[in-house]
């Protein structure tokens, strides 16, 4: 995939995944796109570590269920990081 490819990958995966998982969160359109590039990154791991596959074209399915699978984990630990540090303050 090229850059454009990921760019729009990480976008929808983000915003699923910020659909997926509904609450506050603070940044918009480049924060979502940017936890789902990271997420679709994260998903490739994890993917080939335990489901033994990688991510495929931009039009597999398998593609964007890592990259969604892998976005709802770099949400998590995003609002845990954002969430601890709103309350110290």
């Amino acid at each position: 995939m090229g850059i454009l490819g990921w760019i729009v990958l990480g976008l929808i995966a983000g915003a699923i995944a910020k659909a997926i998982m509904p609450g506050k969160d603070p940044g918009g359109i480049i924060i979502t796109m940017l936890l789902g590039i990271v997420g679709a990154v994260i998903g490739g791991f994890v993917g080939r570590a335990i489901f033994g596959t990688d991510l495929g074209t931009f039009f597999d399915l398998r593609t964007w269920l890592l990259a969604i699978l892998g976005a709802l984990i770099v949400l998590g630990i995003y609002r845990l990081v954002t969430g601890n540090r709103a309350r110290a303050h």
